[in-house]
């Protein structure tokens, strides 16, 4: 985020850093519900019935496993929102407001990695 914050947002950098954060954030965002996924089929009678779920089912599932918090999935299922509510929008409005959600997100992402990293480990004994 330094670099938004230091450069002039009309500058050519700061548009390729933007875009290089929102195209990371929309990676991370579905590699996230993707690996999440994989965390919860143990949880339920087949894998078919987790491969199901769609994404904001998988947070939520989550939270009734004890996986993650209910502040946690709140957050998640808000990236998912800003994610679909201008997944056509590729301007400015959409870059600025995901541009204000990356440090929580970043957060709640490395997170989340700890616990699926937890949660695989745990499978393994």
């Amino acid at each position: 985020m330094v670099c938004c914050k230091k450069s002039d947002t009309h500058d050519i950098a700061h548009d390729m850093y933007r875009s290089a954060c929102i195209k990371e954030f929309e990676i991370i965002l579905e590699q996230s519900g993707k690996l999440l996924r994989k965390v919860l089929k143990p949880y339920f009678h087949s894998s078919r019935e987790a491969d199901k779920l769609y994404f904001k089912d998988i947070f939520r599932q989550a939270v009734l496993r004890s996986i993650i918090s209910v502040e946690s999935c709140d957050r998640w299922l808000q990236y998912r929102d800003n994610r679909n509510n201008t997944a056509h929008d590729y301007g400015v409005n959409f870059a600025e407001e995901t541009l204000i959600l990356l440090q929580q997100f970043i957060a709640d992402a490395t997170e989340l990695s700890e616990i699926i990293n937890h949660q695989n480990d745990a499978s393994k004994r």
